[in-house]
Protein backbone atom coordinates (compact mmCIF):
# COMPACT_ATOMS: atom_id res chain seq x y z
CA UNK A 1 0.00 0.00 0.00
CA UNK A 2 1.46 3.45 -1.07
CA UNK A 3 2.16 6.19 1.98
CA UNK A 4 -0.49 7.83 3.26
CA UNK A 5 -0.81 11.41 2.84
CA UNK A 6 -2.85 14.27 4.64
CA UNK A 7 -3.66 17.18 3.17
CA UNK A 8 -6.34 19.52 3.23
CA UNK A 9 -8.76 19.72 0.47
CA UNK A 10 -11.29 23.11 -0.29
CA UNK A 11 -14.34 23.01 -2.20
CA UNK A 12 -13.13 22.71 -5.91
CA UNK A 13 -13.20 19.03 -4.62
CA UNK A 14 -16.92 18.87 -3.65
CA UNK A 15 -17.94 15.98 -6.52
CA UNK A 16 -14.87 13.92 -5.50
CA UNK A 17 -15.67 14.47 -1.64
CA UNK A 18 -19.41 14.00 -1.64
CA UNK A 19 -18.92 10.49 -3.87
CA UNK A 20 -16.83 9.17 -0.99
CA UNK A 21 -18.96 10.94 2.11
CA UNK A 22 -21.92 9.24 0.14
CA UNK A 23 -20.49 6.02 0.36
CA UNK A 24 -20.01 6.34 4.24
CA UNK A 25 -23.50 6.82 4.51
CA UNK A 26 -24.44 4.12 2.82
CA UNK A 27 -22.16 1.28 4.09
CA UNK A 28 -22.04 2.88 7.46
CA UNK A 29 -25.44 4.19 7.79
CA UNK A 30 -25.46 3.74 11.61
CA UNK A 31 -22.74 5.68 12.41
CA UNK A 32 -23.92 8.79 10.82
CA UNK A 33 -26.77 11.49 11.93
CA UNK A 34 -27.44 12.58 8.18
CA UNK A 35 -28.18 10.32 4.73
CA UNK A 36 -27.18 10.72 1.47
CA UNK A 37 -30.57 12.86 0.47
CA UNK A 38 -30.03 15.13 3.53
CA UNK A 39 -26.23 15.58 2.04
CA UNK A 40 -27.80 15.93 -1.49
CA UNK A 41 -27.56 19.36 -2.07
CA UNK A 42 -25.32 20.57 0.85
CA UNK A 43 -22.53 22.48 0.21
CA UNK A 44 -18.46 21.66 1.22
CA UNK A 45 -18.77 21.87 4.82
CA UNK A 46 -15.89 23.89 5.63
CA UNK A 47 -14.99 27.53 4.56
CA UNK A 48 -10.90 26.62 3.76
CA UNK A 49 -10.03 29.20 6.35
CA UNK A 50 -7.42 28.70 9.36
CA UNK A 51 -10.38 28.04 11.70
CA UNK A 52 -12.55 25.79 9.09
CA UNK A 53 -10.86 23.02 7.27
CA UNK A 54 -11.63 20.02 5.98
CA UNK A 55 -8.10 17.10 5.70
CA UNK A 56 -8.13 14.43 3.65
CA UNK A 57 -5.91 11.41 3.49
CA UNK A 58 -4.98 9.60 0.63
CA UNK A 59 -3.02 6.43 -0.53
CA UNK A 60 -1.67 7.14 -3.62
CA UNK A 61 -4.83 9.08 -5.78
CA UNK A 62 -7.19 7.18 -3.40
CA UNK A 63 -9.19 9.34 -1.46
CA UNK A 64 -8.88 6.89 2.21
CA UNK A 65 -10.68 9.26 4.82
CA UNK A 66 -11.63 12.79 6.08
CA UNK A 67 -12.11 14.79 9.20
CA UNK A 68 -13.76 18.78 9.11
CA UNK A 69 -13.22 21.30 11.94
CA UNK A 70 -14.62 24.57 12.33
CA UNK A 71 -14.60 27.01 15.01
CA UNK A 72 -17.69 27.10 16.34
CA UNK A 73 -18.44 30.70 17.01
CA UNK A 74 -17.89 32.03 13.49
CA UNK A 75 -20.26 34.97 13.91
CA UNK A 76 -20.58 34.81 17.81
CA UNK A 77 -17.78 36.07 20.42
CA UNK A 78 -19.16 34.06 23.42
CA UNK A 79 -18.28 30.74 21.03
CA UNK A 80 -15.01 31.74 19.71
CA UNK A 81 -13.03 29.55 22.11
CA UNK A 82 -14.83 26.38 20.57
CA UNK A 83 -14.38 23.74 17.63
CA UNK A 84 -16.13 21.10 16.05
CA UNK A 85 -14.51 18.21 14.98
CA UNK A 86 -17.24 16.36 12.59
CA UNK A 87 -17.39 14.15 9.37
CA UNK A 88 -14.99 12.00 10.08
CA UNK A 89 -14.80 8.95 7.95
CA UNK A 90 -12.19 6.32 6.59
CA UNK A 91 -13.21 3.90 3.81
CA UNK A 92 -13.77 0.13 4.73
CA UNK A 93 -10.59 -0.83 3.11
CA UNK A 94 -8.70 1.33 4.38
CA UNK A 95 -9.33 0.84 8.07
CA UNK A 96 -6.46 -0.85 10.58
CA UNK A 97 -3.70 1.16 8.83
CA UNK A 98 -3.67 3.94 11.32
CA UNK A 99 -5.57 6.64 8.95
CA UNK A 100 -8.36 7.85 11.74
CA UNK A 101 -5.03 8.59 13.91
CA UNK A 102 -3.39 10.49 11.70
CA UNK A 103 -6.52 12.68 10.20
CA UNK A 104 -6.96 13.29 14.35
CA UNK A 105 -3.38 14.26 14.68
CA UNK A 106 -2.93 16.44 11.90
CA UNK A 107 -6.27 17.83 13.19
CA UNK A 108 -4.88 18.99 16.36
CA UNK A 109 -1.79 19.62 15.50
CA UNK A 110 -3.63 22.73 13.48
CA UNK A 111 -6.13 23.51 15.85
CA UNK A 112 -3.09 23.88 18.61
CA UNK A 113 -2.02 27.07 15.99
CA UNK A 114 -5.12 28.78 16.33
CA UNK A 115 -5.54 31.79 18.58
CA UNK A 116 -8.29 31.08 21.74
CA UNK A 117 -9.32 27.81 20.79
CA UNK A 118 -9.78 25.89 24.49
CA UNK A 119 -11.96 23.52 23.46
CA UNK A 120 -12.98 20.68 20.44
CA UNK A 121 -16.20 19.46 20.66
CA UNK A 122 -17.80 16.29 18.65
CA UNK A 123 -20.45 14.04 18.75
CA UNK A 124 -20.22 10.41 17.74
CA UNK A 125 -23.38 7.55 17.84
CA UNK A 126 -22.72 6.13 20.88
CA UNK A 127 -23.01 2.69 19.50
CA UNK A 128 -19.91 2.98 17.82
CA UNK A 129 -17.60 1.84 20.34
CA UNK A 130 -14.91 1.37 17.95
CA UNK A 131 -14.68 5.24 17.37
CA UNK A 132 -15.73 6.20 20.32
CA UNK A 133 -12.45 4.57 21.84
CA UNK A 134 -10.59 5.86 19.27
CA UNK A 135 -11.59 9.86 19.82
CA UNK A 136 -10.44 8.76 23.92
CA UNK A 137 -7.10 7.88 22.92
CA UNK A 138 -6.68 11.43 22.20
CA UNK A 139 -7.90 13.03 25.07
CA UNK A 140 -11.77 13.36 24.37
CA UNK A 141 -14.14 12.61 27.17
CA UNK A 142 -17.95 12.36 26.78
CA UNK A 143 -19.65 14.85 28.82
CA UNK A 144 -23.38 13.36 28.17
CA UNK A 145 -25.69 11.24 26.13
CA UNK A 146 -28.82 12.03 24.18
CA UNK A 147 -30.93 9.01 24.00
CA UNK A 148 -33.09 8.27 20.67
CA UNK A 149 -30.72 11.47 18.88
CA UNK A 150 -31.27 9.06 15.56
CA UNK A 151 -34.12 7.33 14.22
CA UNK A 152 -33.52 5.12 10.87
CA UNK A 153 -35.46 2.26 9.17
CA UNK A 154 -36.93 2.01 12.71
CA UNK A 155 -34.38 1.80 15.36
CA UNK A 156 -32.68 4.15 17.19
CA UNK A 157 -29.73 5.72 18.01
CA UNK A 158 -27.63 7.45 20.72
CA UNK A 159 -25.78 10.64 20.40
CA UNK A 160 -22.60 11.00 22.82
CA UNK A 161 -21.54 14.43 23.22
CA UNK A 162 -17.37 14.21 23.79
CA UNK A 163 -14.75 17.57 24.58
CA UNK A 164 -11.22 17.39 24.57
CA UNK A 165 -9.56 20.57 26.65
CA UNK A 166 -6.66 22.01 24.99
Amino acid sequence: MPEIEITEIHANLLPKYKAFMREGFIKDEEHFGITPYDDENAPFPTESKEDSFTLAAYSGDNLAGVVSFRREGKDREKLRHKGDLFRMYVSAKYRGKGISSLLIEHLLERVKQLPEIEQITLFVVAENTVAKSLYEKYGFRSYGVEPNAFKWKGKYFSKELMVKMM
